[in-house]
């Protein structure tokens, strides 16, 4: 072979290497570059023959296998899209949704009924009552009930509910129920008497049996036709309607105008109303309590009940309830909070009046 073509040969095998060698460092710095970077490195299509020596190579200069390198994974800060909402059916585009976990959803009670108009006011009503009673007239009621025993709460109840027998008896009369009138005047008489002025109600026992029957110019209203109006919550009161407080606003002046001294005295009536208002909270206790843990709805349920026990009072009135759906029976001494029944049994054989305690706030007093 001549000597000029195999310095030839020999220079085009030492550029063709020195390419190879080029190409290889430059595709291991582009591959180091993507490991470190935690991306995967292009497959590049290398001939065998290099592949060969290049293992070769390694095996020869590396006593131990190379160890993986390591990869250093990236943090994606992108926030997940929030979840949006169904479109409307006026094609409106769909509205984002907060998914943050500190949101609180709201569940909107939608327009009020027709009976309740102003429902958001009642409802602010009720939440600050029901705020004022767990800080301060639960605790009082419950002191209340264990410093004085029971039979001295029952007896001054009893007084003060034999002072509203006259505004009961004018009441029947009113509404033409002559035999229930004659009743009440009774009881009145009895235990004004016998009772020592209604601190015990001896009219219910034997051989007077006349039960109690409460009634108010509220109820007369109502027998006459004169509709609910809307429905209130208020403080001190609790539920009531324009008509029942209308009625019972009547009912508070007929023995302090009648009668006088002391019944027209701020020193009588601030004390006698404070002491109705914790006997009716100290036998409201277990229904407020239900209310309070197992209603969905307490405001809702306790407008509901209040309701419904004015509408059966007056079909009562009206005569809608012999058949025993609507009819009540006469409210004994000690009624049973949160029941629709009483537990003695009236001796009257027409059906009577009953009232069933208000499950939360103030009792009302719709027929006193």
């Amino acid at each position: 072979m001549p000597p000029s073509r195999s310095l030839a040969d020999a220079s085009n095998v030492h550029r063709l290497h020195d390419h190879w060698i080029q190409r290889a460092m430059s595709l291991s710095s582009v591959t180091a570059f993507l490991l470190l970077s935690g991306a995967t490195p292009p497959t590049v299509d290398v001939p065998a023959e290099t592949q060969t020596q290049t293992e070769r190579q390694g095996n020869k200069g590396a006593q131990t296998p190379l160890e993986p390198p390591v990869v250093v994974p990236t943090v994606d800060d992108r926030h997940s899209p929030s979840p949006a909402a169904p479109p409307s059916s006026a094609g409106e585009p769909p509205i984002e949704i907060s998914s943050s976990p500190a949101d609180i959803v709201v569940t909107a009670r939608g327009e009020p009924p027709a009976g309740d108009p102003l429902q958001e006011a009642n409802i602010a009503s009720y939440r600050a009552v029901q705020s004022i009673d767990k800080a301060f007239v639960a605790p009082v009621a419950t002191g209340y009930q264990g410093i004085v025993p029971e039979p001295v709460r029952d007896g001054v109840g009893n007084a003060l509910r034999n002072l509203g027998e006259p505004v009961n008896f004018l009441n029947f009369l009113l509404q033409f129920k002559i035999g229930k009138a004659a009743e009440t005047l009774g009881r009145f008489v009895v235990n004004t008497t016998f009772g020592v002025g209604g601190l015990v109600d001896v009219a219910k026992t034997k051989p007077f049996n006349l039960p109690y029957r409460r009634n108010g110019f509220a109820n007369t209203l109502g027998f006459y036709g004169v509709e609910p109006g809307p429905y209130f919550y208020l403080p001190l009161v609790g539920p009531t309607t324009l008509r029942d407080l209308a009625g019972n606003s009547i009912d508070l002046l007929v023995v302090p105008t009648a009668v006088g001294a002391p019944f027209n005295r701020t020193a009588y009536a601030v004390p006698t109303t404070v002491i109705r208002q914790l006997n009716d909270r100290i036998e409201g206790d277990t229904e407020i309590k239900r209310l309070q843990e197992q209603s969905a709805d307490p405001y809702v349920e306790t407008r509901t009940l209040y309701l419904d026990m004015r509408q059966r009072q007056i079909d009562s009135l009206r005569g809608k309830g012999r058949d025993g759906t609507a009819g009540l029976q006469a409210e004994t001494t000690h009624s049973q909070p949160g029941s629709f029944t009483d537990p003695e049994t009236p001796t009257a054989a027409e059906p009577t009046e009953h009232e069933t305690p208000t499950p939360v706030g103030p009792r009302p007093h719709p027929q006193r």
